[in-house]
């Protein structure tokens, strides 16, 4: 006779939940010890430099001689040049007037990245396009509005012991009475040109707050998120949004408060069904909000095939599904399957920030390659919402 398996207990339960936190712990441990806080140990010589801020390596070599750059860093024994930082970079842009911000009356990018279904590559794609667009010298905020607070890490900070959910996350601005801005909640981080807006467990309450005050005050609810975004939207050229991976609440905030959607979708059957029962809700959703009036329109929606593998010939068959499907509306560049993004997602850290000989290797390169191709297409989409650079686009033959 088979034995019935005996009941699992909550104090079983609990036990469980207890070592799983443990190894979280030696994890973040690990990765958050004494003395490990994150900095940007990027450097650049005169030559990357030089293709960066759009000038000849004499002109930033004149500029240094004349006094409008200081003297380049170097080393205190070889006296060579060490090169230079991403804020030094920026500075060059600032002197020569290559720095690509939009113009006041332009709107900011206001992009969420948003999938109802998780390990998507979601926070993958928020934090690699933060960081892209930083390198290229914009005015960038990451606002991570889901309480799993991946993004939050990998940005160099421990949910459970540097962010305060009654200080630092978007929940004190969605409760009743709470901040007149955002701006309480902005920390800078070790990237040159990203604020970031973190996240932590806490913030999960936020829905239970917001499903229980929907019926009594749904505009106030789901336009909150909204008008906190354009308490900050002066001060940045994009605004990342890292939304949950479900239909709550805050993601309804987050739909709302957007004005471009990227829905990242891996190319596998389950995926790709998510994707599509997620478009349907999401237009379902909207449709319903906009009854009540809340029509919202956005500047571009566009999918990102995400975790491609060319080796899998079912991938192939489903992307060539996908660029059938949606032929105006897939992204052009792919997110490639890496172990480069999987290595560096397990030291909470990106691509793009990676030094030495890691970043010489063949497999360093491809991943690079296709970030910043998926990179280069976003920021185009950006750039043509923003009139006053419609005439450098038309004169690079982009509009």
């Amino acid at each position: 006779m088979t034995p019935v398996l005996p009941p699992v207990s909550l104090e079983e339960l609990a036990q469980l939940t207890r070592r799983a936190s443990t190894v979280i712990d030696r994890l973040r441990e690990r990765v958050f010890a004494p003395g490990t806080q994150k900095r940007l140990d990027l450097r650049f010589n005169v030559r990357t430099a030089s293709e960066m801020v759009g000038r000849t390596e004499k002109a930033i070599r004149d500029a240094e001689a004349d006094g409008r750059l200081p003297e380049p860093d170097k080393d205190a024994e070889t006296q060579r040049r060490t090169g230079y930082t991403l804020a030094q970079i920026n500075r060059m842009r600032e002197v020569f007037g290559t720095l690509p911000h939009r113009a006041p009356d332009d709107p900011p990018l206001v992009l969420a990245v948003q999938n109802f279904k998780g390990g998507v590559g979601k926070s993958t794609v928020v934090s690699h396009l933060a960081q892209y667009f930083a390198l290229r010298g914009y005015r960038v905020c990451v606002i991570d509005c889901d309480s799993q607070a991946s993004t939050t890490a990998i940005f160099g900070m421990n949910p459970d012991v540097d962010v305060d959910e009654d200080e630092d996350t978007l929940y004190p601005f969605l409760r009743h009475g709470g901040p007149k801005s955002l701006h309480y909640a902005l920390r800078a981080t070790y990237w040159p040109g990203i604020a970031l807006i973190p996240a932590n467990l806490g913030l999960y309450d936020a829905e239970y707050e917001f499903a229980a005050r929907m019926a009594r005050e749904p505009t106030f609810i789901l336009d909150r998120l909204r008008d906190g975004v354009e308490s900050i939207a002066d001060q940045f050229d994009v605004i990342l949004l890292d939304p949950p991976p479900a239909l709550g609440m805050i993601s309804l905030s987050v739909l709302r408060a957007a004005n471009a959607l990227l829905i990242p979708a891996p190319p596998n059957n389950v995926d790709f069904a998510s994707t599509a029962h997620f478009l349907k809700m999401m237009e379902a959703t909207l449709t319903e909000l906009a009854q009540h009036g809340g029509a919202r329109s956005y500047s571009f929606v566009k999918v990102l095939a995400t975790k491609m593998n060319d080796q899998k010939s079912a991938h192939l068959a489903i992307k060539r599904m996908m660029d059938a499907v949606f032929p105006q509306d897939m992204l052009q560049a792919t997110l490639k399957d890496s172990a480069e993004i999987d290595n560096a997602t397990a030291n909470l850290c990106t691509v793009y920030e990676l030094t030495g000989p890691a970043t010489r290797t063949d497999t360093h390169r491809r991943c690079r390659a296709y970030l910043d191709a998926v990179g280069r297409e976003v920021e185009l989409l950006a750039r043509k919402t923003w009139p006053s650079h419609h005439r450098a686009l038309r004169k690079e033959g982009l509009l």
